[in-house]
């Protein structure tokens, strides 16, 4: 008899948003949750901007558009059951040029068609709103909004607890064998001794490891993880006021990233950031970190030289930000001119886990492989954390483990 009915890979806000609802769901169950770090959130839910999307880049009729437009209802509700900080001070993409001005006019026809309620500033309107703020016109999206989602997620683990889960931390696993009837999972603990348990139903969510879980399981392997760094700095604390909504640029239709943007943070602080430079590791935080065995593994992928094939030019520009500060200042100047370069103080990166296919295709809607008893999560980039509740249920839907 397995050791549990079923067991999540990952403490991020997925695998707890999936933990708990599952531990809801089924009570009588007895269900663990195994975790690699000392604690949750220590990597994408912890080290991002903390925006609370509305739903507006993304196709109309993906899982992308469905899912962050009700996580970002929920986010909020789940924020005033808890009561966990959370401020809907709304969104204001910049064009700063003509050329600009067609794309804000798509994202309005985008963000309708995804039931958002959007309004259309002209360069006045924009500096009545934003004084600091420059451009020839603004589109406001009321419905974003900032949090912390590692509190968000330590809440829902707390929950997970509180209804009978089991929680294993300094836990990595390294090896999943599925046989008739359960799945076995082999980790290396703290202490880097070996041990195993074993279950009826897996739920992996593990971010940038992914791919090595879905090869694990000898499920069919049609995508690698690629880590982005995303670098941001901290303003000043004089300018916590500089701005009072959320400030994006346009961004690129060729491009799944959203730009430089100036943040308000939960804490009262404001964040530039972030770009986007291909990581040499997969949890290559620092500049100079990196992982020979990752580095082995991107440069043995057909898909990693297509990728940089299409994007060299913008990949380019993205190392130029990243190695020299005034590139980067020049992004943020665009749309906020009175900042300086000793404006920008340090603060700490994320990376994004991207999955890339064999054609160097940036996969990007989210995407799970299934076996007989797993589930992986495989791709879940921004608006992950903002749409986890709901992902939990499309999780546990296709698991046939949800009443709807």
């Amino acid at each position: 008899m397995p050791d549990y009915d079923a067991i999540i890979i990952g403490a991020g806000i997925i695998g707890a948003a999936t933990a708990s609802r599952l531990q809801e769901l089924k009570p009588s169950w007895r269900i663990a949750l195994i975790e690699k770090e000392s604690d949750c959130a220590q990597h994408q839910t912890g080290r991002n901007s903390g925006v609370i999307h509305a739903g507006v880049y993304y196709a109309p009729g993906s899982l992308k558009a469905k899912l962050c437009v009700e996580g970002n209802r929920r986010t909020k509700a789940f924020c005033r059951e808890h009561n966990i900080a959370f401020d809907e001070c709304g969104k204001l993409l910049v064009a700063c040029h003509q050329k600009e001005l067609e794309g804000l006019a798509q994202l309005k026809v985008r963000a309708e068609q995804n039931g958002l309620d959007v309004d259309v500033l002209d360069g006045q309107q924009l500096a009545q709103r934003e004084p600091n703020i420059r451009g020839l016109g603004a589109l406001f999206v009321p419905a974003s909004g900032i949090v912390d989602y590692a509190e968000i997620c330590r809440s829902l683990l707390s929950q997970f607890r509180e209804r009978g889960g089991q929680i294993f931390y300094g836990c990595e696993v390294h090896k999943l064998i599925e046989k008739e009837g359960e799945v076995c999972v082999f980790y290396n603990d703290a202490n880097d001794s070996e041990g195993h348990i074993s279950c009826q139903q897996l739920i992996a969510c593990s971010g940038i490891q992914a791919d090595k879980l879905v090869q694990s399981l000898g499920l069919d392997l049609s995508f690698r993880m690629m880590p982005f760094r995303g670098e941001y700095f901290q303003l000043s604390a004089r300018h916590n006021q500089i701005i009072r909504h959320l400030i994006y640029p346009v961004p690129d239709p060729s491009m799944p990233f959203l730009g430089v943007h100036l943040t308000r943070m939960i804490d009262g602080s404001v964040t530039v950031g972030p770009n986007a430079v291909l990581a040499f590791g997969r949890e290559a935080y620092r500049k100079t970190q990196l992982s020979l065995p990752d580095l082995l593994a991107m440069a043995s992928y057909s898909g990693s030289y297509r990728l940089l094939g299409r994007f060299w030019k913008a990949g380019l520009g993205e190392l130029r930000d990243s190695m020299f500060k005034g590139a980067y200042l020049k992004r943020v100047q665009n749309y906020c001119p009175s900042l300086t370069k000793a404006d920008l103080q340090p603060y700490r990166a994320g990376i994004r886990a991207q999955a890339v296919d064999h054609e160097g295709n940036m996969i990007d809607d989210f995407l799970f492989a299934r076996s007989q008893h797993s589930l992986v999560v495989c791709n879940a980039p921004s608006p992950a954390a903002t749409s986890a509740l709901p992902i939990a249920d499309h999780i546990l839907k296709a698991l046939n483990l949800h009443p709807d």
